[in-house]
């Protein structure tokens, strides 16, 4: 595959959760290239990837019974649920902007402020203080 073949794979085999960008896939590809586990030749003008014999060596080590990392399965429910939340929270801020005048565009600032404190609050466990 080439690198944007790799890219829509991983995309397709998530489920759509994990999609890696250009600037992470082609940097990995010419490691995994420099490591000896992949190869790389011109094909049609695009540059394809192939596993080498070291490289399909090193990926028989995860055993049969290891998750491919696109495998989230059903821990990542709850990631699908917050990044379908967040993408609704995000909508909503971009009708603020677009519509809000001036003391709702600030009340929402304040708003997005106070949530990220609390989740930070929540991640330490810590209580919400009442000042």
């Amino acid at each position: 595959m080439h690198g944007y073949q790799v890219i829509q794979e991983l995309s397709e085999r998530s489920g759509g959760m994990w999609r890696p960008s250009p600037g992470s896939v082609y940097p990995t590809l010419q490691l995994l290239e420099d490591e000896g586990l992949v190869r790389s030749e011109e094909v049609d003008g695009k540059r394809v990837f192939h596993l080498t014999d070291a490289g399909k060596t090193e990926a028989a080590k995860r055993g049969p019974d290891t998750p491919a990392p696109w495998e989230m399965g059903a821990e990542a429910e709850p990631f699908a649920e917050l990044r379908t939340l967040g993408f609704g929270l995000v909508t909503a801020v971009m009708q603020v902007v677009q519509s809000g005048n001036e003391g709702q565009i600030q009340k929402a600032k304040e708003i997005l402020s106070e949530a990220r404190r609390s989740l930070y609050r929540l991640l330490a466990e810590d209580e919400p203080t009442d000042a």
